[in-house]
This record gives structure tokens, sequence and C-alpha cells, in this order.
């Protein structure tokens, strides 16, 4: 720019040093006579403006769209876009031109009829600028000028393109496509425009038709992405299922707006006014306040509505982990001073949002705690509360990145609230256990607790243990297929497993020692009749009780289900197995023989693969292995 401007104020030195230097009028302009004001001859600055005038009026008063219909119905830089660039270069000559005439005479007819001029000029640029925004909304949308800044080194270099060169441009060593191109070729205009606008003095009449034509483009983007302008009060009065719905589109919205439609016109605003860092500021935060302000002030009202539960949890953090994760683009994009006002109010939703988030699991693990139904598993199987609290749990351990930023500041466990057993080497001094691997373990301590109370609504003890070692099962399985088995660790899971095991014997010494004990140590030694009859009757009798009251149990797990069969199985069969063909010959010998063998000993296998199967209607393993749902029942809400 500031060679064209020397360029364009020596034209006439330039064009008489051309002449014959002995022609009067040379010798004249050579001298230094030229710099007087004497009536008799024009000064420099006058024949500066003359010559510009006499190139410019020609130019201007063509593209008047006040005096003809093809200049009226015409684009200028679409017509001729080389003319359109002379135009430009024009405009400025004038206007140098004046501003140099001004400083000796500032009350000249020749400025007056500048002054008409340009104000002609201006009128022209206007329209253009008009134009080429309304007409090119589909190449200015905010994706299409993402997707060339994306591709561009800078936005700056967008103007070094030659316009006008029709062969395939690249840029970062890609084709440009054509609509690209013409992006590029649009954007490059307004920049033309407006620097010569703004550079005449005419800001003001730029701006505003910029600003009128691309917030409406803003507003309409956000309400097509559907966001409403919604109060608190209308929020609180919506059902959940409504906001539910409103949650999802904001959801999407915000990907889409900070991505797309707030990035694209940024890129947009800063080349457009890339002159001037105060008009690029003032303007773009104009046209943004509005829609951005809509946008991340519905989190804030939706954090404060009053009517929480824990399935509604999950949306609160979809939301804080949507702004959280889009916090570099809302610094990065709304990084003026007068944009302090987006800035913040997306921060006040995301401590909002954090502190519903906290208040809703401080009233779930309140719920837990003070979970008191008298319901229990029939056949000892998996307890309601265990699905529904462990579904709860593991779909929260999906957020724990966002549940470590949002839970920071508030108190762990007290540390002797943990058993020490419960952490061990993962809670050691050596190495602690991270706070948000602490605030599980506490979840889960708290529901293990509530199980060892509600087995204890057992009358059969060895029937108790049976329903701590499906649950334990149960949430042992769900840690390690979640995100679950990194928060509690390897240790955690083998020191539940170990329980499990411990659960598990002490149900079969409890439910089948008796059983155990009926046969001999000794099964294929010598004995009487009368004793071997003895041993019979006993094994009998203790077995179909023991059957009896074991074949309503349930184990849902197959894994625990075959460990103990096989495990039961082992101490019986063999010893069973041997007992009864030693002795068989010698009791069918004796009187009412079936009397005493009541089981063959393949019978007595077939009814321990029958067991753990429970009761029909109980319903089978699939039932509660399901996948975890959202929605949390009312026992603890």
């Amino acid at each position: 720019m500031p060679r064209k401007g020397m360029r364009t104020l020596n034209w006439f030195s330039t064009k008489h040093s051309t002449t014959d230097s002995t022609s009067p009028s040379t010798s004249q302009f050579s001298s230094p006579s030229r710099f007087g004001f004497s009536p008799s001859r024009p000064s420099f600055s006058e024949a500066v403006i003359d010559r510009t005038l006499e190139m410019a009026e020609p130019m201007i008063m063509k593209w008047d769209p006040d005096t003809t219909t093809f200049a009226k119905v015409t684009s200028l830089f679409y017509e001729n876009r080389r003319e359109a660039k002379d135009f430009i270069k024009c405009v400025h000559n004038l206007q140098k031109a004046m501003h140099f005439h001004s400083t000796e005479n500032s009350r000249s007819d020749k400025l007056v009829r500048a002054q008409s001029l340009m104000q002609i000029a201006m009128k022209r640029l206007q329209k253009e600028f008009y134009q080429i925004l309304s007409i090119n909304r589909a190449h200015l949308d905010p994706e299409s000028i993402s997707t060339v800044s994306s591709r561009t080194s800078t936005v700056s270099s967008i103007s070094e393109f030659d316009v006008e060169d029709d062969d395939d441009r690249v840029i970062g060593g890609e084709s440009i496509s054509e609509v690209e191109d013409f992006s590029i070729v649009v954007m490059s205009d307004l920049r033309l425009i407006a620097e010569c606008m703004i550079s005449s003095g005419y800001a003001k009449e730029c701006l505003k038709i910029y600003k009128v034509i691309r917030k409406s483009i803003v507003d309409e983007g956000i309400y097509r992405l559907g966001v409403e302008k919604l109060s608190f009060s209308q929020v609180r009065k919506m059902d959940w299922e409504v906001v539910d719905l409103k949650i999802k589109d904001w959801l999407n919205a915000v990907d889409v707006a900070m991505k797309t439609l707030f990035n694209g016109e940024r890129i947009l605003c800063d080349h457009v006014f890339t002159s001037n860092d105060a008009i690029r500021e003032s303007c773009f935060t104009e046209i943004s306040k509005d829609g951005a302000m809509t946008l991340f002030s519905f989190p804030e009202n939706v954090a404060k509505n009053s009517k929480k539960s824990p399935e509604k949890v999950f949306r609160l953090l979809d939301m804080y982990t949507a702004i959280a994760e889009h916090w570099p683009e809302i610094e990065a994009i709304f990084s003026f001073d007068s944009e302090s006002v987006i800035r913040s109010q997306a921060l006040t939703s995301l401590v909002k949002l954090g502190e519903s988030i906290s208040t809703v699991l401080a009233e779930f693990e309140t719920a837990l705690q003070k979970e008191s139904s008298k319901t229990s598993a029939a056949g000892g199987g998996i307890h309601p509360l265990t699905i529904d609290a462990m579904n709860y749990i593991i779909l929260l351990a999906d957020y724990s990145n966002i549940l470590s930023d949002i839970l920071a500041e508030a108190p762990p466990p007290a540390k002797g609230s943990l058993p020490e057993s419960f952490f061990g080497i993962a809670d050691s001094d050596e190495s602690p256990a991270p706070a948000i691997s602490l605030r599980f373990a506490w979840l889960i301590l708290i529901l293990l607790c509530k199980l060892d109370g509600k087995a204890k609504h057992y009358k059969d003890v060895s029937l108790a243990y049976l329903f701590l070692a499906n649950n334990l099962q149960y949430v042992v399985v769900k840690v390690c297929s979640s995100n679950l088995k990194y928060l509690l660790g390897e240790n955690w899971i083998s020191k539940q497993e170990g329980k499990i095991k411990q659960f598990a014997s002490n149900y079969e010494r409890l439910g089948w020692s008796h059983v155990i004990e009926s046969l001999p140590q000794e099964p294929n030694a010598s004995m009487a009749p009368q004793q071997v009859k003895e041993i019979f009757k006993k094994f009998n009798s203790s077995f179909e009780q023991a059957h009896r009251k074991q074949s309503v149990c349930v184990v849902p797990n197959s894994k625990l289900h075959d460990n103990l069969k096989v495990s039961i199985a082992r101490k019986i069969l063999p010893v069973y197995r041997e007992f009864y063909n030693t002795h068989k010959l010698m009791m069918a010998r004796e009187r009412h023989s079936n009397h005493v063998i009541r089981f063959f000993y393949q019978d007595v296998g077939h009814y321990l693969s029958d067991l753990f199967f429970g009761p029909i209607e109980l319903g089978s393993c699939s039932s509660v292995e399901s996948s975890p749902s959202r929605t949390i029942p009312s026992r603890l809400r």
C-alpha cells in the first residue's frame, strides 16, 4: 500500500519527466518556483487534484447508481473485476489528493467537487458491499469459511490470491474446490471495499450493513439449531421430558455453534476488518453477543431447576462436558474484552452445573445410606438394590474425568470410614488412591454394607452367605466390565474375589456339611450290615433335607454357579460312589433294601447338577446382567 500511494502522488511529476527537457512546461515544474502560489500558474496540489478529478470522474460517474439503469442494476464486482479493482484504486487516489490539496486550500471548489464524487463512490461501494453480503450468503456461511480457513496458514493470506486467476489454486499443497475458491474471492472483495470505506471516513456506513446482515445469520443459525431464549421460570415450568429434548438439541447445537457458526463468523470478521482492531472487536461482539448469550444461559437455567433426581444428573454431566471441552474455543473465539460477558456466562453455567451435579450425587449417597426396604432376593439371588445402584455407579464412572474436576473441592470420605482391607495398598501412604477413586469406592462400600444388613433377614444362615456371594459377584462383574475397573484397580478386584470365595465356602459348610459328615471317612472299610444301613439312612435324610432347602437357591452368575456345583459334588460324589459300590451287594441281600438305598450314586450327581437354577418364576441370569439404564427406581430417589 505505501508504494501504491507513492505512485499515485507522483503520477504528475512522472508524466512530465518523460517530456522534452527543453519544453517550457517542463522547465516551469522543474524549477523551485513551482511551489509558489502565483495566480498565473496552478500550485502542485491543484495540479494533482485536477489530474485526479480528470481520471476519477468518468469512472465514478459511470457507476453512479442514481444516473443510469445499468449502474443501478449491475454489480461492479461481478461485471468486471479488473474495473472494480481500478475503481477502488481511483477512490484511494481521490482521497489522497483531497487530503493533499486541503492542506493548502481547505475551501477550494475542487475539494467540493471531489467530495461530491467521493460521496457517489461511497454510495456505490455501500451498494456493492450490501449486494456481496446478501447474494453470497451460501458462500459466506460459517461452514464454508471455517473450511477455507482450516486449509490456509493465516486468514490474511487469502488476500494474496490473484482473484482473476482461473487456474486451480492450491493451499497447503491441496487444490481448492470451486465453492472454496468463490468464498475466497468474496471475502477478498469485502475486505477491499471495507478498507476503502473505512480509510475514506465511511466506517459507520460499512459497519451498519455488515452488522445487520451477519447478525441475522448468527441469530438464524442459533434458532435453526433448536436453541431458544428461555428464562429460568420458563424452564422450571416445563416437564422433564420437554427439558430433556431441549438439552439434546442444545448438546448438538453447542458443538456446531463453536466449531462452525461462531468460529466462521470470527474468521470472516477478522478478515474483512483486519486493518482495524477496534472495528473488528465492536463488529464481532455485536454480531455474536445475543446468540452466544442465548446458547450459554440455557445450561444455567437447567442447573438451577429445583426438580432434581438421580437420573437427571447425566444430562447435567453431558452439558458440563460440552462446555468444558469447548472452553479453549470459547476463550479463543470470544477473546475480546467486550465479550467478557459471554465468557462469564459460559463459566457461570459451568459452575452452576457443577454445583447441581454435586448436590444430586450427595442426594444419591444419602438415599443409598437411608435405603431401608424389607424386600429380599428369593433364593439368595441378586437384590434389586444391587442392580439399581451398580447400574447408576457404572454410568457415573463413565464421567470420572469430569467428576474429578467437579468434586475436586469436595472433602473425600474420611479415611477411617474405609476399612483397611477395602483398598489395601491402593490406599497406602506410599501410593494414595485418587480422590475420585475413593469416592467410587465409598459408594460401593455403602452398598455392600446395606447388603450385609439385608443378609441378616434370612433365617437360613447358609442362604445369607449365598446371598452375599451372589451380590458381591454381581458387583465385581460390573466393575470388571466398566470404567470402574481402572478406578478401583486390580487389587480391589482381587480382594473382593477372595471375599466371594469365602462367602461361597461358608455357604457350602453350613448348607452341605451335614451331608458330607454323614458319609464315612473310609467308605470302602469293612462294616457290619447294620452299620451300613445306618450310614445309608443318615445320608438319605441329610441329602433330602439339604436338597429340599437348597433347590430354591439361585446363582445367576455362570462361573460362580459352576464352581459351587463342582465344589459340592467333589466333596460328596466320590465318597458316596465308593461307599455305594462297596456295600450295595450286602444291602441287596437285606430285606427292604430299596428303602435303605434311596439314591443311586448317578442320581446324586443328577440332583446336584440341577441345583442353583431356582424356581422358574425367578427369571434367568440374563435378567440381572442387563445393560445399565439411566432411569433410577424410586427407592433411590
